[in-house]
């Protein structure tokens, strides 16, 4: 009876911790609006159990370069922009800008600051502004304290199967565009960033939740619901082993 009932644990477990385990770099709001500003969110989750992360390198798409780049302080990481000369000069409000941000990397201040087990942080940006072009897909580099390097950089394909390391994309809707979706506060916040006021866009993003107690909670639930999940199965095929053994009498 034991080992059916580590079986049944066992086999839930496998099938829920996937999904509870490997989460992804993503980036909200989801959608903006081309032409406009907006202020944006990476959300980057610590998939490990035995080590943490300690930067994160963020890169700019080379070929839809954004003249325009500002950094929200993060105070558990430190960051450094780096700048290169586009193939093509981006113009912004009518001037010509001849170097544009092409990586950000945010370095953990110290140990005690990087990403635990358990954990997510959150790096934010304004940009702007937004090219004519319907994605902008931002790769990202995620740093652990053993050594391991993480590479979101896989292209999602829009109707093809998720790739395993796929890349933040952030989608462009022409001027106009209801940017309201299934998702409400994404539509609102790309809607905000049309206004072209990289300061208001900004604001619109400080509202994402983020920090330690934040990253820990949401650990917690998930485990939770892991094992609530992996009981029942369990529960389930001892009360069928109970009522066949009955049967059999």
């Amino acid at each position: 009876m034991g080992g059916l009932v580590t079986v049944a644990v066992a086999a839930c477990l496998v099938g829920v911790l996937p999904g509870v385990a490997f989460a992804h770099v993503v980036v909200s709001p989801g959608t903006a609006t081309q032409g406009g500003y907006a202020a944006l969110t990476f959300r980057v989750p610590n998939e490990r159990d035995d080590a943490d992360t300690t930067g994160i390198e963020l890169q700019f798409p080379a070929d839809s370069a954004l003249a325009s780049v500002s950094v929200k302080p993060n105070p558990r990481f430190t960051y450094e922009i780096t700048k290169t000369r586009p193939a093509t000069p981006v113009e912004a409000h009518g001037a010509s800008v001849g170097e544009v941000v092409s990586k950000i990397t945010w370095t953990a201040a110290d140990p005690e600051e990087a990403i635990r087990p358990g954990e997510y942080d959150e790096f934010s940006v304004s940009v702007g502004p937004l090219p004519e072009t319907d994605r902008l897909v931002f790769k990202t580099l995620q740093h652990y304290s053993d050594g391991e390097v993480v590479r979101w950089i896989q292209d999602p394909v829009p109707g093809a199967e998720e790739p395993e390391r796929p890349a933040p994309v952030l989608k462009l809707l022409p001027k106009g565009s209801d940017t309201q979706g299934s998702d409400g506060a994404q539509g609102n916040a790309a809607a905000s960033s049309s206004t072209g006021d990289a300061q208001a866009a900004l604001a619109s993003g400080a509202e994402s939740m983020s920090g330690k107690g934040a990253g820990v909670a949401w650990a917690v639930g998930l485990s939770a619901a892991a094992l609530a999940i992996s009981l029942a199965c369990a529960a389930t095929l001892i009360l069928r082993w109970r009522r066949g053994r009955g049967a059999r009498r």
